[in-house]
């Protein structure tokens, strides 16, 4: 795990193969085991969705997810934007997941950019979410294994 102050960096390796992985991190059935139940979510360039999880007031977080798809290269790299969708003005967070087959695996390279380091509520966000991320690609893991 690799924090800056602008992106929170994750390195997994799962000991499955790449085309299993992107499916249950671009299936919203799937999806919705592992991290938050889409909305609207096609693994397509120009795909606008959502996702809704429990809001943390405290935090300034609505718990309601607007994102785009950047871009969709199976079984190779995911990217879309982020933000809250009840606030004002997007975050600019970008998330990615590279996939890159190793052995008989696969290392997910996951990356969340675009805290601003000079925004206290941005650097709060960035430390909350930094070690829930984690936690979501532990929960992917124990989804591979569920889907045998």
């Amino acid at each position: 795990m690799s924090d800056t102050a602008t992106a929170i960096e994750l390195d997994h390796y799962y000991p499955h193969p790449p085309e299993k992985v992107w499916r249950a991190l671009t299936t919203p059935k799937l999806m919705a085991q592992w991290m938050m139940e889409p909305i609207g979510f096609e693994p397509v360039a120009g795909n606008i969705f959502e996702m809704k999880t429990r809001p943390m007031p405290g935090q300034n977080f609505s718990g309601h997810i607007r994102g785009e798809v950047l871009e969709a290269a199976a079984p190779e790299l995911l990217r879309m934007t982020w933000n809250d969708a009840q606030m004002d003005t997007p975050t600019g967070w970008i998330i990615s997941w590279q996939l890159r087959p190793e052995g008989h695996g696969t290392r997910i390279l996951f990356s969340h950019s675009g805290f601003d380091p000079d925004n206290p509520l941005m650097q709060r966000a960035r430390s909350i979410m930094s070690p829930g991320w984690a936690a979501m690609l532990d929960n992917l893991e124990a989804v591979l294994v569920r889907e045998g």
